[in-house]
């Protein structure tokens, strides 16, 4: 159970504001990625597998407290699409987030399905793989969908585990469980990356004003 204190209002002095050197496991991920080998696993009257490219953008914020909680975070978009196609396959935005002083790793996510989900996991600020997991129901973290989604396709965990390779690059594996209209059985819609960096992260405004290096 987290434990936390009498004062919920004074938020911590002498904070380092480099965001990028303060990421903890989250640093391997900053910049500007690309994906040419993703797969997507997802139901429609039987099973789908679809190949897909991705760009992945993960820039640097400034820190953030909720009183005396300290973040420091990403804000990401993810922007997917089947190989040779315009058209818009995946879309998502969100955030990134490290606890440094209770080890927590957060992602928020939301997609314009009309679908939002927050995840959480534990990580040293060295680990190079972790997993993070939002169910449904929970007040704190979960998921939200619209009555639509709810009805028909509706999403009772997920679960993304993310490994920073040797290599500089990252990947990820997602399931996202749901409960389909006229199924009796979960599916498990997964999706599989791996991304190389094609451009570096920008510093986050409080460090490029206060002239830090990372």
């Amino acid at each position: 159970m987290d434990r936390f204190p009498e004062d919920i209002y004074t938020e911590p002095s002498n904070v380092d504001v480099d965001t990028l050197r303060n990421l903890g496991p989250l640093r391997g991920m900053a910049g500007i990625w690309a994906g040419k080998r993703g797969l997507d696993v997802n139901p429609n009257e039987g099973t789908t597998r679809q190949a897909y490219v991705e760009r992945y953008e993960l820039q640097p914020i400034d820190p953030q407290t909720n009183g005396p909680q300290l973040f420091y975070g990403l804000r990401y978009h993810q922007h997917v699409n089947k190989p040779d196609e315009v058209a818009t396959y995946h879309d998502q935005i969100g955030y990134w987030l490290w606890e440094p002083a209770t080890g927590t790793v957060i992602q928020t996510l939301a997609i314009p399905r009309a679908q939002i989900a927050m995840a959480v996991g534990r990580a040293t600020p060295d680990a190079t793989s972790f997993e993070l997991a939002a169910t449904r129901g929970p007040h704190t973290y979960g998921i939200c969908s619209t009555p639509f989604l709810e009805y028909a396709f509706k999403t009772v965990e997920y679960r993304i585990k993310v490994s920073i390779n040797r290599d500089g690059s990252w990947s990820y594996d997602e399931d996202t469980v749901l409960m389909i209209r006229g199924r009796s059985e979960p599916f498990h819609h997964t999706d599989r990356g791996m991304l190389t960096k094609i451009g570096e992260p920008t510093p986050n405004p409080l460090a490029r004003g206060s002239g830090t290096k990372s």
